[in-house]
């Protein structure tokens, strides 16, 4: 009795690596927002770590994280780390490629709760006054990024933030023109 059991047991963890194990190992997060702002504006608000706290969907889920800047001001070699509550987690972003008005990309290092390595993309498209925003973020998942994957819909999570941040950022830039 003990042995069809076990048996059972066993083949339901084999499956269930099987399953997990045939998962895709990437994956990607993508949302767009229309700025009510010109490109030159939009762009210097994500290009400068240091203007995040005022658009950040994570910087409202916990303004008591502690947050350092290192490298340069703003553009590529601009770094930020961040600590705070299990809602924002422990890590750090460096601005590996600027390209004004075009594109932001960015180094994800992800320290809590857990370990990963991400990449985030903001592309740029001016419409007159006005500038389309798509923020993206990829990566590889290992086996239990893929397991989590299976219960957690990560797009739908993530992908929330992405458009509370597109939000913030629109209403961040349309004060900084209302103040010019």
């Amino acid at each position: 009795m003990w042995n069809i059991i076990l048996l059972a047991v066993a083949a339901i963890v084999v499956l269930l690596i099987i399953v997990v194990g045939a998962r895709p190992s990437g994956f990607r997060v993508t949302r767009s927002a229309r700025i009510e702002a010109p490109a030159d504006i939009v762009f210097a608000s994500v290009n400068d770590l240091h203007k995040w706290e005022a658009w950040s969907p994570w910087a409202k889920k916990d303004p008591n994280a502690k947050s350092t800047f290192s490298g340069a001001d703003a553009g590529s070699g601009a770094c930020m780390a961040w600590a705070g509550n299990k809602e924002v987690g422990e890590g750090r972003m460096t601005i590996i490629e600027s390209r004004p008005m075009e594109l932001i990309r960015i180094k994800l290092e992800f320290l809590k709760p857990f370990k990963a390595t991400n990449t985030a993309e903001f592309n740029f498209k001016s419409l007159g006054d006005q500038t389309e925003v798509t923020w993206s973020m990829f990566g590889k998942n290992n086996f239990m990024g893929k397991a989590f994957h299976m219960f957690i819909d990560c797009d739908k999570m993530i992908g929330r933030d992405f458009e509370k941040g597109l939000a913030n950022l629109n209403a961040a830039t349309r004060t900084s023109l209302a103040r010019s």
